[in-house]
């Protein structure tokens, strides 16, 4: 069974008058999908994810980030919490034998600021992106072919490359990609990657 992806970044300060700015300049570094342009989905919870969501909006996936991040400043505060849906393109399997397309992934951005749902940044960094099933990146029961071998390093290498921009450019102090297994995810993607050298 495919467990979720996620990536949890850290930054020095987190307070009010930095967190949007740090959720922008992530964004930024996002590879979103040229016909997925922007931002889906936005929300606002206040105090913990378990309570009401006090405002949301659902967007056509071309509503730029920034118009997005200056949305959530109306709801600035720093025991809220706010969700940003957006879509980049994985290869995925296609319906004829060893053929691969490229397909709209669904991605979540999770804010949390410093006083929001018991300090849960603590844990799951000021913010969490969930990739969605690590079986998008592995393909760990399939047998690839040549091309699926590649088509598999492209969108580790995609995954790798965000990674690695919001790392250079937004100014963190710390990252963790993992999954929710209890295998080490780094290490499931070498031994997945040099299974396919």
């Amino acid at each position: 069974m495919a467990d979720s992806l996620y990536l949890n970044l850290w930054w020095p300060g987190f307070g009010e008058a930095d967190m949007l700015l740090r959720v922008q300049c992530v964004l930024r570094q996002f590879p979103f999908s040229p016909q997925h342009p922007g931002i889906g989905y936005f929300a606002v919870h206040s105090v913990s994810w378990n309570e009401p969501v006090i405002s949301q909006e659902t967007f056509d996936y071309h509503v730029p980030p920034q118009q997005a991040v200056e949305l959530a400043g109306e709801f600035l505060h720093d025991d809220n919490g706010y969700i940003f849906e957006a879509v980049w393109d994985l290869w995925s399997p296609g319906p004829e034998y060893d053929s691969w397309v490229e397909q709209p992934h669904k991605v979540k951005f999770l804010v949390h600021g410093v006083n929001f749902d018991e300090g849960i940044y603590n844990e799951n960094g000021h913010v969490q992106i969930d990739f969605g099933p690590d079986s998008d990146f592995l393909f760990e029961d399939m047998e690839l072919t040549e091309i699926g071998q590649q088509r598999v390093k492209e969108n580790v290498a995609k995954l790798v490359a965000f990674s690695a921009a919001v790392e250079k450019n937004c100014g963190i102090s710390a990252r963790l990609l993992w999954s929710e297994s209890e295998e080490n995810l780094a290490q499931k993607l070498i031994a997945r990657l040099q299974k396919l050298n």
